[in-house]
């Protein structure tokens, strides 16, 4: 038993457990008229209705109390002092620190963040305001119209959902374009009807060492001075986000064009910073500061609501109900809103990166499950493929369902149409219908009691699938802020709970290595006995099939 298990709220969670999962939520709310009103959080730009989850009022106390017991509040106040609450890596943890107002004071290392960080935005603000309007010019003197952000993982996932969820309140001053994936046919495409002279590389790397990403680069590099004729030109064309200044200064970047990072921001936590620049330069500055605005007003309310309140402390708390507790394996994350169709996958990274764990702070083997796998689409689009798995499978698969109240590209009659997808969704995801009901519906519809006999248990939905709602009031960047924020700090307190290393990925770095030594035999074509037999075979396959 580990030192969680032992817990007194702990012992109690895993007794109503077994207690809960006889139930169903249909009774919960036919006993509690005012279930919703306890179990919803409204704050000034989004609402939580979490009703309906396999909960009542003393669940949600001894998942406070579990919280309390864990010491949440002690380790939310080390990770906004800066104290160095990574230990496998030996640094703090201030992604916090990036956004909303500087005017507190904060030192880390005996280096004041404060002043780096308000000395990046000034840095950020200036270069943004030069390439749009117009006056940093490319090698032939003409303005650039193409942003190519070239990154992956956290450099690239972050910045792109956010682009892609605020494209209308874009001027269209540039035109912003990712490339991630070290596939040649992504940066071909991407390249192929830009015209060299107009584009400006962003090249994001923590490291500059990160073999997808500046494989991408050295290509484009190569695409540049084919065109220029001039190596110069890169200082013209390129510019870099990176805590390795001497790599990126190596590989041909100016250094005035090096925007800074630092080890106590993880990269699936760095969009607010540097990272950022292609949210900034597409939306302007001022728009890329409400988005932080918005992230620092979700961090006031994580620091001063009470547990009861907290929407990321209530969120975090379910999902250990649900996952650890109630043994649901997976998670769909399901946005009602066209604008957020690159949610599911940013938030796909930042949780199972973060909390695909299976040791304790101590690296001690845990027993009990940690994060869930997260899936999941658009939700019309999921209505029509993987629904039905949610509606009748045997896996009971929680969800988040998130909408917005207004639509940013409003067209009579599709935002209700839309909406009422997303009420009825989650609804029915709890309710159900039991074969009595089907019955008599089919019985009303004049079908003959052999066809009822045949049909009626396929149409049976057992509900009790529990569902967040989250609406929105509009996706803007103040509000886009506020949900990233809010997911944010549920996956750091569902990492003190479970006792993980949260903002660690040692998991990435294996595969990552033995590519590495793969790359090399392949390049030379010899192909080491080393590997297993499966392994060598498939090379030696590739390699005589090419």
């Amino acid at each position: 038993m580990t030192a969680r298990q032992s817990l007194s709220s702990w012992k109690k969670l895993t007794q109503l457990a077994q207690q809960k999962k006889s139930q169903h939520m249909n009774t919960l709310f036919a006993q509690d008229s005012e279930r919703f009103a306890k179990f919803s959080v409204e704050l000034p730009k989004m609402l939580l209705d979490y009703s309906k989850n396999l909960i009542d009022s003393e669940t949600m106390a001894t998942l406070f109390e579990l919280a309390k017991e864990t010491h949440v509040a002690d380790w939310r106040e080390k990770m906004f002092a800066g104290e160095k609450i990574n230990k496998t890596e030996n640094r703090a943890v201030l992604h916090t620190a990036l956004r909303g107002s500087n005017e507190k004071s904060l030192t880390v290392d005996g280096e004041n963040v404060s002043e780096h960080v308000e000395a990046q935005w000034q840095k950020m603000e200036a270069f943004v305001n030069k390439v749009r309007q117009g006056h940093w010019l490319g090698y032939s003197g003409k303005r650039i119209t193409d942003i190519v952000n070239i990154g992956v993982g956290g450099s690239n996932l972050g910045p792109q959902m956010v682009t892609e969820a605020l494209k209308h309140y874009s001027d269209n001053s540039v035109n912003v374009h990712y490339v991630s994936n070290v596939d040649g046919a992504q940066i071909v495409e991407i390249l192929r009807p830009l015209d060299p002279e107009k584009v400006l590389f962003i090249v994001s790397s923590k490291t500059f060492t990160t073999t997808e990403t500046m494989m991408n680069a050295g290509t484009a590099m190569k695409w540049l001075t084919a065109s220029s004729f001039d190596e110069t030109a890169v200082g013209k064309h390129f510019v870099a986000v990176t805590a390795n200044k001497e790599n990126a200064m190596n590989f041909g970047i100016e250094a005035k064009n090096i925007f800074g990072m630092w080890d106590w921001v993880g990269g699936r936590f760095s969009l607010w910073s540097a990272i950022g620049l292609p949210i900034a330069l597409d939306l302007g500055f001022d728009q890329f500061k409400a988005l932080l605005d918005g992230a620092h007003e979700m961090d006031e309310h994580f620091v001063n609501a009470p547990f009861e309140q907290n929407m990321p402390v209530i969120m975090a708390m379910l999902s250990v109900w649900n996952t650890t507790f109630l043994g649901s394996q997976s998670q769909a994350i399901l946005p009602y809103d066209q604008t957020l169709h690159m949610l599911t996958a940013y938030l796909q990274q930042a949780e199972m990166e973060s909390n695909g764990k299976s040791v304790n702070w101590h690296g001690e083997a845990v027993n009990y499950a940690t994060v869930p796998s997260i899936w999941g689409e658009l939700g019309i689009n999921g209505q029509h493929a993987f629904y039905q798995y949610l509606h009748q499978s045997n896996n009971v698969v929680p969800a988040d369902f998130i909408g917005s109240v207004a639509s940013v590209t409003p067209v009579k009659g599709h935002h209700e149409t839309l909406m009422s997808n997303f009420f009825a969704q989650t609804q029915a995801l709890m309710t159900g219908v039991n074969e009595e009901q089907v019955r008599a519906d089919l019985k009303a519809k004049g079908r003959t009691d052999a066809y009822i006999d045949m049909v009626a248990p396929h149409k049976v939905h057992k509900g009790n699938r529990p569902t967040n709602t989250i609406l929105l009031k509009r996706i803007d960047p103040a509000t886009l802020g506020n949900l990233i924020a809010m997911y944010e700090h549920k996956i750091f307190v569902q990492g003190i709970v479970l006792q993980i290393c949260s903002f660690d990925q040692w998991g990435v770095e294996l595969g990552k290595g033995l590519a590495a030594n793969i790359q090399k035999e392949l390049a030379s074509d010899q192909i080491s006995a080393e590997h297993d037999c499966s392994t060598m075979s498939l090379l030696n396959y590739y390699q005589a099939a090419k």
